[in-house]
């Protein structure tokens, strides 16, 4: 397929009549509209005003959609164990399958092609089975907890991780290497030292396995893990093993001078989710300090029901601008630099090479989006515009792996039916 417009290579490069050509599954040629078409004559063609590479939400929660909106203006450790928990258990396979059908649709449809998703712990099996519907790129979890979780949740830790290694098996590689797993602690609160051990063994024993949990998000939970253990969060995660640049940390917000030293120390991964920080009044993750630092910095929207949203535009937008007030300078975490966060950084920490950025040799994800609506108004910078001005509406397109799996409507799954159910699941709830 051709693809031609204003073409977003990566950060530093946009080319003003370009083209991306794909080939199977990867990208064949990047430049000049009219070399494309003396090249490539007989390929099917597509204009969009803007061409740019799939977003990378690194941490969601897909299986929570069915819980948007249930506890807004709550406080995290109440949202969580009150709320939020509770529903995760009372959701059954079917249930889970819509809910994570439902997240992966909301991202495709807004530009996200990649996701890092925190499932939950019962019934991983039908997100992944959602995943390998809708056709995005993800790398899935089932959550591991094994204390002080509510009932229906909290699990024998050989058993957990031995589902765990289960799923490993059914599904890492899967989709044409599409879909991928990672070991996925809930929390060092409800997670023994015996299961944060054996994540990271496990993790080790696969390829390509990666660690994904949540840090550091909240002060109660700081508090929580030094009063247990006698060592602040990363502290604690990095000496059970779960630091590293095959780990994904979510949050980080309340981190002082020696574990931001080990996070640089380790190459582990950070995942700035600025809207759900900002809604659960958990705090301003310190990016700006990270990024200086050369840790690698992805961005995620988290959950909907602390969100309210999975879209990408959304979160670049309010990244960029919570660092800037929260510095008081407006040149703090550019456009450019957020952008590099929910592509290449994003890529990087899902462990995907070849991808973020719309290059020869590399995977064909890629978004063709609109900008014929009043607020795109006149487009004098298309990278700002993506960070400041896009909405995740204004996707037009989107392809993964050189497949369109969103053109105005998903392609592969009827959105309208799993909205419809979606809806009597999340009242029944």
């Amino acid at each position: 397929m051709l693809l031609s417009g204003t073409v977003v290579v990566d950060a530093d490069t946009v080319l003003h009549g370009g083209a991306v050509v794909t080939a199977g599954d990867t990208i064949a040629f990047v430049g000049d509209r009219a070399d494309a078409i003396d090249q490539y004559p007989d390929h099917e063609r597509r204009s969009f005003d803007i061409v740019a590479p799939g977003l990378v939400g690194a941490h969601v929660h897909s299986v929570q959609s069915l819980g948007r909106g249930i506890a807004d203006d709550t406080e995290l450790l109440t949202w969580l164990f009150d709320h939020v928990l509770p529903m995760e258990a009372g959701m059954d396979a079917e249930a889970m399958e819509v809910a994570a059908t439902l997240g992966y649709l909301e991202c495709i449809e807004s530009g996200t092609t990649t996701v890092i998703d925190h499932l939950s712990v019962n019934h991983a099996d039908a997100a992944f089975e959602a995943a390998g519907d809708v056709g995005i790129r993800g790398v899935l979890g089932k959550v591991l907890m094994d204390k002080d979780a509510p009932d229906g949740l909290e699990e024998d830790t050989d058993d957990a991780l031995r589902e765990s290694e289960r799923l490993i098996e059914e599904y890492h590689g899967s989709c044409g290497d599409r879909i991928r797993y990672a070991v996925t602690p809930r929390f060092a609160v409800t997670c023994s030292e015996a299961c944060l051990r054996g994540a990271r063994e496990l993790a080790d024993a696969h390829e390509d396995v990666r660690i994904h949990t949540h840090a550091s998000e909240n002060r109660d939970e700081v508090a929580t893990v030094e009063a247990e253990t006698g060592m602040r969060n990363i502290e604690w995660l990095h000496e059970v093993g779960l630091t590293g640049e095959d780990v994904v940390l979510a949050h980080c917000v309340w981190t002082d001078e020696r574990e931001r030293e080990l996070l640089a120390e380790t190459d582990t991964n950070v995942v700035h989710c600025p809207s759900s920080n900002m809604k659960l009044a958990s705090g301003v993750a310190p990016v700006v300090e990270y990024v200086d630092r050369g840790i690698t910095v992805a961005l995620g929207n988290d959950g909907p029901p602390c969100n309210n949203t999975l879209d990408p535009f959304t979160e670049m937008r309010q990244g960029s601008l919570l660092a800037k007030v929260d510095r008081l300078d407006s040149t703090a975490l550019d456009a450019d630099t957020v952008l590099e966060m929910a592509t290449t950084n994003g890529a990087r920490a899902a462990g995907f090479d070849r991808l973020g950025r719309l290059a020869e040799g590399w995977r064909a994800d890629v978004i063709g989006l609109t900008t014929e609506i009043s607020r795109a108004t006149p487009v004098t910078g298309v990278r700002s515009h993506l960070v400041y001005a896009a909405h995740g509406d204004d996707v037009q397109f989107t392809m993964v792996d050189g497949e369109v799996v969103y053109d105005g409507e998903p392609t592969r799954v009827d959105a309208e039916r799993v909205r419809e159910r979606a809806q009597e699941l999340a009242e029944a709830l």
